[in-house]
């Protein structure tokens, strides 16, 4: 028996007060339910989002664009965040890959806009964090 197995073992034992062969065989189908539910595509999904917010220039960029509710230019964020051209093209491609900023060019300019998944992420980033400290 695995040591996960022999731990969820004494956890059921403590919970139920008797645990049982079937006790643990059934928690652990319950388990791997919950697993297959969730699944690993899922979950890297979420954490290359994560990742991309991880960042002081691309999370800027991201509440800039949310701030602004409309498209803007290369041109205007570049004047937002202190960093090269490079450095900034670089960001938002990594936001545009994590689908939290869409871009299109317009003649000779291009333009950017946040995603609603990065609306609401930024949303609830901002309600869950406390002014007071």
């Amino acid at each position: 028996m695995s040591q996960a197995t022999e731990r969820l073992r004494r956890y059921l034992d403590d919970e139920l007060g008797e645990c049982r062969t079937e006790d643990v065989d059934r928690r652990l189908d319950e388990l791997g339910t919950l697993e297959a539910a969730f699944g690993t595509g899922r979950g890297e999904a979420e954490l290359d989002v994560l990742s991309a917010l991880a960042n002081e220039t691309r999370y800027t960029l991201v509440r800039v664009l949310v701030a602004a509710g409309e498209e803007l230019c290369v041109c205007e964020l570049n004047a937002v965040v202190d960093v090269t051209e490079s450095g900034l093209s670089h960001a938002l491609s990594g936001l545009v890959d994590a689908g939290l900023v869409e871009g299109r060019k317009d003649g000779r300019w291009k333009m950017y806009r946040a995603t609603n998944r990065a609306i609401t992420l930024v949303t609830v980033l901002e309600g869950s964090v406390s002014v007071d400290g």
